[in-house]
């Protein structure tokens, strides 16, 4: 059985320090989300003995439905080889249920069913406390709820009361609705912010005339400013029932008890009398193209193209997503090649949402200041209507179909992606969907691909950015999804993949089962098997290079080469090394800077060594095309000059400049966004070929591999490839030693953006072996870490209302003693001084008055639990592993902390706080459009 739940993680500001040269759009993809799913050996509903009223459902590849008298769905998956639970709850209800005057309600009461119930009157402090990693999310389809774990009967219990106590007895008070307000319009802003987002929601809403996928789910500003409380609550009390919700728990669970559980929690809830009819709105056939312009300030010129597309359950969806496929892939799509590869755009991307009812596929092109919008819309859609004049190729299908299926099967294998898919396809009606669409994609023609791209790609069903009348028009009737019961009546899937064993998490397992060494080349390994679902094996190599005095002032050109590492090989082209990781389902991902680059592989076990083969090729044979050199500096540059009026990036760039501030001449030095831009520009072919040359080699790397994995043959492999491979000069570590920040308060100003962003940061001399270490760690925590109930968070967004997001960050050398304490919050710029003020006293009241007892219990719990957590994540684990290489330690070093936090005292940590933290020595910088609050004009 599966279950799948898709999480947004919190806003961690720590990003920005260690990825300066992230987007906002690539931060916000790094941070947003992350999805999570789980496997075990429960093989089919027969196997229980049902509690009375429950009856079963269907069964396919492991997952097994059953249904409470009350109409409640409920998905079970036991999974013994992680050992956490996950409890989810999907409502069939989103934006496509709201009414005139109820745009974003669906998204509001996702905010405020967090408010409590009367059992429950404190749901952000129950979250941390359990070390929960919840969250909720809304679509056009639907809303979920969730809560990942560790796996104790305790917890399952807490989690199934409080899910079902929210589901009817929660607050929604006019108190909670104003004091949310603030917050939700602040969400509403940072879309603002990003000319892209904006277009999008231009486009759409101007394709659909009717039906309300038009509207974008956070909802219209008015209708979010001037509901009615007792609106809200009718729509609650009408759509969050069992009837009307689908619950899935996966993990390490005993499926007879929580079967049990959930009939003793939910059972009594009645099956409420009212009735609740379809949605039948149905957008009109398209009968000409459509325009939309958008004049509003930004950096990045952006084209894009969108047509009305059939629902996720029809048959025509899966030749339709491999169309998506194969437009924009990198780089074989067509109009990666039409666009990116002539230089006319820096990059091009898409997406088509497979929705319940009549859906839509966005194309979109940004396009650098200088270059011509006009020409790249030119081309983009001769590429758009070449699909009916030169259709696919068999080559390209293949391609595509391959990408989109190795992408299906690895998430399937990995125990956390799965998750939105399975929601999606709830929301279209069956969770089977998810398989039979991986049924129809396997089972797609080029004959499918042809008669899809002529019937929904023509130029009267697309809307742009004019219109055209046409005698003879060509019109795309999009049809209505099939009855779901039809379709998936008697399906059964195929054969359940392979199952993982019961992994104990503890520090101490670990350690006992990994094994370490070091290669002649001086390369260290680490290495951890252990039986996964699916054979899934990770590993990460890094490679480290040069000394302090050598890489100063090439910190652009280390970035590059690392980029340029998997733009194509001697042996193969960039298309070939996508093709082949596609056939091997594996992916190999390249990263670096000036002083190290490191590799991440993800595949399974039978194909392990062929993907350690290619990342070995990858590393020590690269071409440097000359044509790819050239794209990466574009989309570099593009994404800069993005930056440019991003309040974040411009906050971000002064605040790393402020906490290290360095000469030029130092490789410690952060350069000016416009410094970076022209450092790109500079920047040659010769000069990342002779830096790769001067550096590349294996005498520091550290290599970890954890999984299901053949330790013998890893081993021949890491010894083949990197055994010999040594520096061909010296390494010498940068250090980080303390160094005082400068106390001030800057103020950026961004105009025609309407959010502004809030950092705060000062340098501490305390590295991770510090004796007051485990005090800040757990204070900060406490601070601005948890879920919603931190100190920061209670006051600035749950108390005042005023930041969708905030919260406070620690980090602290484990080589140098030193660190850094910091803070972030988004807010509307007239609310900026605000957010300020209210950081100062909170943090100048926890430094005067100190921590409770009670909050020091709650915290530590629910940090603890939080690392067990992260230990059972292959993909932070192998992280964990390579990060011990480095710094000579073992897990052994974990356990010693969380024993030590364990033991701490409350004065130990208000002592420690007060000792390290003062708020008359942070540098503060704020970014917003403050010329605009100054004159009283409301953004």
């Amino acid at each position: 059985m599966h279950v799948f739940i898709i999480v947004f993680c919190n806003f961690t500001t720590n990003i920005f320090l260690k990825q300066p040269n992230l987007t906002m759009k690539r931060i916000t993809a790094t941070f947003v989300m992350f999805i999570i799913c789980f496997a075990t050996n429960f093989s089919t509903a027969q196997d229980l003995k049902l509690p009375e009223g429950v009856t079963a459902g269907p069964s396919v590849e492991g997952i097994s439905e059953f249904q409470l008298e009350n109409g409640l769905k409920v998905l079970l998956f036991p999974d013994q080889s992680k050992p956490t639970i996950t409890v989810n709850i999907t409502y069939m209800v989103g934006s496509r249920h709201e009414s005139y005057g109820e745009t974003g309600m669906a998204h509001l009461l996702e905010h405020l069913v967090f408010k409590g119930t009367p059992d429950h009157p404190d749901i952000p402090a129950e979250l941390t406390e359990h070390g929960a990693r919840p969250n909720g999310t809304t679509w056009y389809d639907r809303t979920n709820y969730y809560e990942t774990f560790s796996a104790t009967e305790e917890n399952l219990k807490w989690a199934l009361d409080l899910e079902s106590d929210r589901m009817v007895n929660s607050f929604i008070a006019k108190k909670d609705l104003d004091s949310e307000m603030t917050v939700v319009r602040n969400e509403f802003e940072m879309g603002e912010n990003s000319p892209s987002s904006i277009l999008l929601e231009r486009v759409i809403s101007t394709a659909y005339l009717w039906h309300n996928y038009g509207n974008s789910t956070i909802g219209a500003r008015a209708d979010l400013e001037n509901v009615p409380i007792e609106r809200l609550q009718n729509f609650y009390k009408k759509y969050y029932q069992p009837d009307n919700a689908i619950l899935l728990v996966a993990g390490k669970f005993d499926p007879q008890t929580t079967l049990e559980m959930i009939e003793d929690y939910f059972g009594d809830i009645p099956r409420p009398e009212r009735s609740l009819y379809p949605t039948y709105t149905k957008e009109p056939t398209q009968d000409g193209e459509r325009s939309v312009v958008l004049r509003r300030v930004g950096d990045v010129q952006v084209v894009s193209v969108a047509y009305h597309t059939p629902p996720g359950p029809h048959s025509d969806y899966a030749a339709l997503s491999v169309i998506d496929e194969l437009l924009t892939d990198e780089p074989s799509g067509r109009l990666y090649k039409a666009l990116v590869e002539t230089k006319k755009a820096p990059y091009v991307w898409s997406f088509a949402p497979a929705l319940k009812e009549g859906g839509f596929i966005y194309i979109n092109a940004d396009v650098r200041k200088e270059n011509s919008l006009d020409s790249a819309e030119a081309i983009m859609l001769k590429t758009l209507d070449g699909l009916t004049t030169s259709p696919p190729t068999e080559e390209e299908i293949e391609r595509a179909k391959s990408k989109i299926l190795k992408n299906w099967n690895l998430a399937y294998n990995n125990s956390d992606r799965i998750g939105l898919g399975l929601s999606e396809y709830l929301a279209q009606g069956d969770w089977r969907l998810l398989f039979l669409y991986r049924d129809r994609v396997e089972a797609v023609s080029t004959e499918d691909v042809v008669r899809v791209a002529k019937k929904y790609f023509v130029p009267s069903n697309r809307t742009i950015g004019r219109f055209i009348p046409t005698q003879n028009p060509v019109r795309a009737d999009i049809p209505d999804a099939p009855p779901v019961r039809d379709i998936v009546e008697g399906y059964k899937g195929k054969e359940a993949i392979s199952e993982g064993e019961a992994f104990d998490p503890s520090p101490a397992n670990i350690d006992g089962r990994t094994k370490k060494g070091e290669l002649n080349s001086g390369a260290k390994y680490s290495l951890l098997t252990k039986e996964n679902r699916g054979d899934a094996v990770n590993a990460v190599v890094t490679l480290r290079f040069g000394t302090p005095k050598t890489l100063a002032g090439k910190s652009t050109i280390g970035q590059l080469t690392a980029s340029m590492l998997d733009k194509g090989t001697k042996t193969m082209t960039r298309q070939e090394i996508q093709d082949k990781l596609d056939a091997l389902e594996g992916r190999i991902s390249v990263f670096g800077n000036s002083s190290q680059a490191s590799a991440r592989v993800e595949t399974t076990n039978k194909n392990l060594s062929e993907v350690m083969k290619m990342m070995n090729d990858i590393l020590k044979n690269p071409s440097f095309s000359e044509e790819e050199f050239s794209k990466l500096k574009e989309e570099r540059l593009a994404g800069l000059e993005e930056q440019l009026s991003d309040p974040q990036s411009l906050a971000q760039n002064k605040l790393r400049r402020s906490l290290s501030d360095y000469p030029k001449s130092d490789v410690r030095y952060v350069m000016t966004l416009e410094e970076e831009i022209a450092s790109i520009k500079e920047t040659t072919l010769e000069d990342v070929k002779a830096f790769y040359n001067d550096y590349y080699g294996a005498s520091e790397a550290t290599i970890s591999v954890v999984g299901d994995f053949d330790e013998g043959q890893v081993m021949k492999d890491i010894e083949t490839y990197f055994g010999s491979w040594e520096n061909p000069n010296k390494y010498v570590r940068i250090s980080n030693p303390y160094k005082a920040n400068k106390p001030a308060s800057i103020e950026i100003n961004t105009p025609d953006k309407a959010n502004s962003m809030f950092f705060a940061g000062m340098n501490m001399p305390v590295g991770d072996t510090h004796p007051d270490y485990a005090s800040l760690l757990i204070g900060n925590y406490i601070l601005g870490g948890g879920f919603l109930n931190s100190r920061l968070a209670t006051r600035i967004r749950v108390q005042d209302g005023l930041s969708y997001g905030v919260g406070s960050f620690l980090q602290a050398s484990s080589m140098d003693e030193s660190g850094m304490f910091g803070a972030y919050a988004i807010s509307a710029p007239e609310n900026s001084e605000k957010v300020l003020a209210a950081f100062k006293e909170e943090v100048n009241r926890a430094i005067k008055d100190g921590f409770t007892a009670e909050e020091l219990e709650a915290a530590r719990g629910g940090w603890i639990q939080g690392q067990s957590v992260s230990r059972s994540q292959d993909r932070e684990l192998v992280g964990a592993l390579a990060n011990n290489l480095r710094t000579d330690r073992e897990m052994k070093w974990s356990q010693e902390l969380e024993d030590k936090i364990m033991s701490l005292s409350v004065e130990e940590v208000n002592k420690a706080l007060a000792k390290h933290i003062d708020v008359d020595k942070i540098t503060y910088i704020r970014a917003g459009d403050f010329e605009k609050v100054k004159k009283n004009i409301k953004p």
